[in-house]
């Protein structure tokens, strides 16, 4: 279903990775947003069409070759797939930082569907505006190829994602929760995240893992997340969890790295949680695991049919005790 925009017009997509209330996603740790990594220059823009698989648009010419190598940790094909994301759909991709995501959603549903970028107003703090501009440019002029991405504010204090009587089709987020958690807040995104879906609509969530034999630290310092407390999350929002899949799981990655996720490409901090040196830092150790391991959740929000036998369900069961 097409959007209609809160309080701001259609807008290029930006890089998000400034939150309101001081927290930085774990995708910049710089203290001023880098610029957009140039892509391996095209004859010509492949996104012309309105009809692109997505194993085109993962691998499009308007994508850098380090965007486009970290498709192997990332696996964006099978995890949109798995999404149920399609071409005719209203995508809202929450946090979506650099646009190393929507490189590849915004060209497969230009056309037909539309995607929105969900991020921290850049009016909220210098970060945001600088980041916001370096990145705006390259989207704004490149519509042939990305479509006209749309822009809404979410963070902590702000308002509804959708105008009374709009809703998307799929929400997705991107290793986000550990944020949302060290801000104190992730309970208030994923409302804002089930109300603004369609009844049935899809919420697709990536997340670092925390093993479940550790304990979950409040904020999560590490960028881990236990899998059992985003499900919580969700479902205190009001979703239904539909299924889980190995897709973007790592055997190798411990999780016990001095600096935590961001020990891990792509980051590879040298630091340890304290931001302090690690000592004999070697990057090749941490190249060799890859990017983190983990979750990868889809949940749906009820129907109304889903809400009537639910509640003949507990009646029932009130009935037989």
């Amino acid at each position: 279903m097409k959007s209609v925009l809160l309080g701001t017009s259609i807008l290029s997509l930006a890089l998000f990775t400034a939150a309101c209330g001081g927290e930085t996603p774990d995708t910049e740790q710089a203290a001023t947003p880098p610029a957009a990594e140039a892509p391996a220059p095209a004859a010509e823009s492949e996104a012309t069409s309105a009809s692109m698989t997505l194993e085109q648009t993962a691998n499009g010419a308007w994508r850098s070759e380090s965007n486009i190598a970290r498709n192997e940790f990332r696996n964006p094909v099978e995890t949109l797939e798995f999404f149920g994301v399609e071409p005719s759909d209203t995508v809202i991709e929450i946090w979506p930082g650099g646009g190393w995501y929507t490189e590849v959603i915004a060209p497969f549903l230009k056309g037909e569907g539309t995607y929105i970028a969900a991020g921290p107003d850049p009016a909220a703090s210098d970060y945001a505006q600088r980041a916001y501009d370096n990145f705006s440019g390259r989207f704004m002029a490149d519509a042939e190829t990305f479509g006209d991405v749309e822009f809404v504010a979410i963070s902590r204090d702000t308002g509804p994602l959708m105008a009374d009587g709009e809703c998307a089709d799929v929400v997705l987020t991107f290793r986000n929760i550990h944020n949302w958690m060290s801000g104190q807040y992730a309970d208030k995104m994923f409302s804002d995240m089930y109300d603004a879906l369609c009844p049935g609509g899809t919420l697709g969530v990536v997340e670092h893992r925390l093993n479940s034999a550790d304990t979950q630290a409040p904020g999560a310092p590490s960028g881990y997340v236990h899998e059992d407390y985003a499900r919580q999350l969700a479902e205190d929002a009001g979703f239904i969890f539909e299924e889980a899949s190995e897709i973007n799981a790592n055997p190798l990655d411990t999780k016990d790295h001095p600096g935590g996720v961001w020990n891990l490409p792509p980051n590879l901090r040298s630091t340890d949680a304290n931001r302090e040196e690690i000592e004999n830092y070697d990057a090749s150790i941490f190249e060799a695991i890859g990017e983190s391991d983990r979750m990868t959740l889809r949940f749906r929000k009820p129907t109304a049919e889903d809400i009537a036998a639910a509640e003949a369900a507990a009646a029932e069961e009130e009935t037989e005790e």
